[in-house]
């Protein structure tokens, strides 16, 4: 039994290499729609929920402002108009005067717990166009990435590489890079640039459910209006069929990862499928404590265990510490193969496609002058992901942004009171003290 899961374990990460990594990631190929007139190609309407001055925040913002599409506009997403990154926002509308850029101010408009998407809802409210790009204030993008997306997205008629069902949304893999090497931020770089983005882009590759991080997403509002997050499938969605009471973005205000179940509801709903571009969603990494990126996996995984229990549970057996033991035993015992040699081959084997991963999603191997510091990081992801596992498993209340909420079923959240108790509730407040490594506000990753 351990030997063929180890077996098929090993076939979704090949997959996921060889069959996507190496030729998506490589090569980025420019897009037609890069130089094509406004006039011959959809619309996109860009938004950006902002809260302070972030890491990276005024590269991340000017991003897009320099995509290579002649036809968008940008909306940055504030509570009130005193947001100190408001500041960053008019020094660039001032450079870039001939890109459509608007502020849009909350004031105080509340459509459920998520502040995201109470962030988003006033400039939800006032787009001109149909496509929405959703980007995290702690994300930047290359110039093609908004053309190579729309590609996607939609389609010329036609073309062969059109897909059976339409996509409904469009999203990028996280690729983190950090600004200050701390121990956190350096365990976080290592798991985003390699566990994370391999079984993302597997579980995407194989596509049989809706796996969708949303530091990045595109959409369409006309599909958006039509479901409301409840996942139950519309019986004439093919004929413009709409889900009952509650639509749009307000619906999903209930949920704290939003994004993902925009994209379930897209799917199940709507029977919409979802596609990767081959570009990457360039994550800032400030500074984070090792106790912040604990606190951080906890939320995630409690987050993910009230909204996929059976994916969540068997999370443990995809990583290398408990499938390599479980494989080692299974092996002496069938034939009598010593685990003290196994388990370094299947450690190297698992480094060496990691390794691969980073390098094609960078572009380049992990540099010379950081390969010590990026080894010793991910081996401590390897050896942290289990005890963390265990924590985040037996509790359901999560901190998000100095706020604390239990998270029910479906994924849907609601205020808590301060406190908490337990190992991990020290943590949780252990990690509210430095957190300024991620001050957008991100979704599941």
């Amino acid at each position: 039994m351990a030997i063929s899961g180890y077996g098929v374990l090993l076939k979704l990460t090949l997959a996921s290499v060889s069959l996507v990594c190496r030729k998506r990631y490589r090569l980025r190929p420019r897009s037609p729609l890069a130089s094509a007139p406004a006039s011959s190609i959809p619309g996109v309407s860009i938004l950006r929920p902002l809260k302070g001055l972030d890491t990276n925040l005024y590269e991340n913002l000017e991003s897009t402002f320099t995509q290579e599409y002649a036809n968008y506009e940008l909306f940055f997403c504030v509570d009130d108009d005193e947001d100190q990154s408001l500041t960053v926002v008019r020094d660039l509308m001032a450079k870039y005067p001939h890109v459509k850029a608007h502020v849009a101010i909350r004031n105080g408009v509340t459509v459920g717990v998520n502040p995201k998407v109470n962030n988003l809802m006033t400039a939800y409210r006032q787009v001109a166009h149909d496509i929405i790009w959703v980007l995290d204030s702690n994300v930047m993008v290359d110039p093609g990435t908004l053309a190579r997306s729309v590609d996607i997205l939609n389609p010329p008629p036609n073309s062969p590489r059109s897909p059976s069902r339409r996509i409904g949304v469009v999203h990028h893999v996280p690729y983190a890079w950090v600004t200050k090497h701390t121990l956190g931020s350096r365990i976080e770089e290592a798991f985003l640039n390699t566990n994370h983005a391999k079984m993302y882009i597997a579980i995407n590759t194989v596509a049989i459910e809706s796996c969708v991080v949303g530091k990045s997403c595109l959409y369409r509002k006309s599909d958006l209006e039509r479901v409301n997050g409840s996942l139950k499938p519309i019986p004439d969605a093919d004929a413009g069929g709409f889900q009952p009471g509650a639509r749009g973005l307000a619906a999903f205000g209930r949920f704290l990862a939003e994004d993902n179940m925009i994209a379930s509801a897209l799917w199940h709903e709507l029977g919409l499928r979802h596609d990767l571009s081959c570009d990457v969603a360039k994550n800032a990494v400030g500074n984070m404590s090792l106790m912040d990126y604990i606190a951080r996996r906890i939320r995630w995984v409690r987050v993910r265990k009230r909204m996929v229990l059976a994916a969540t549970l068997s999370e443990p057996f995809t990583e290398s510490v408990l499938v390599g033991c479980l494989a080692s035993l299974g092996l002496r015992y069938l034939t009598g193969f010593p685990p003290w040699l196994f388990l370094p081959i299947h450690f190297l084997a698992w480094l060496f496609v990691d390794m691969d991963v980073f390098a094609s999603l960078a572009g380049h191997p992990v540099p010379a002058s950081m390969r010590w510091q990026f080894l010793g990081a991910w081996a401590a992801r390897e050896l942290l992901a289990l005890p963390i596992w265990f924590m985040a498993i037996i509790g359901n209340e999560v901190e998000w942004r100095g706020k604390r909420y239990e998270v029910m079923q479906n994924g849907e959240v609601r205020r808590v009171g301060e406190g908490g108790g337990g190992l991990t509730g020290w943590i949780m407040r252990w990690g509210r003290k430095s957190a300024d490594y991620y001050q957008p506000l991100e979704t599941r990753e």
